[in-house]
């Protein structure tokens, strides 16, 4: 299978600690960049429900929190977690070449 997905070298996996978020940009997208227990996951890192920094949120379980109303996104999928945020967010297709993270834009 073609990988047609223009991918972008954003951090190394010593860069982030298990549970830890940090910012990143694909492009000129602004993504949160998650490791959950080892496992990389990235989402648009503006809050859907008012513009709050996603990477400046918590990670509990495998949601993270918007640190301005703590509305909250499932990790894994983007999807509304908690009130008061009811619109899901972007994510990023995440690969992990030796020790270096690597994130695209998924196609519309």
């Amino acid at each position: 299978m073609k990988d047609d997905l223009r991918w972008h070298e954003v951090a190394k996996t010593s860069d982030l600690s298990p549970v830890e978020v940090m910012y990143v940009e694909v492009g000129n997208d602004p993504v949160a960049l998650i490791n959950l227990e080892g496992e990389y996951f990235a989402l648009n890192d503006m809050c859907t429900h008012q513009d709050a920094s996603l990477s400046d949120g918590e990670v509990i379980g495998d949601e993270i929190e918007c640190p301005m109303h703590g509305g909250a996104f499932e990790i894994r999928t983007g999807l509304p977690a908690n009130f008061p945020v009811v619109v899901p967010v972007e994510t990023y297709a995440v690969k992990t070449v030796g020790d270096t993270v690597l994130v695209a834009k998924r196609p519309d």
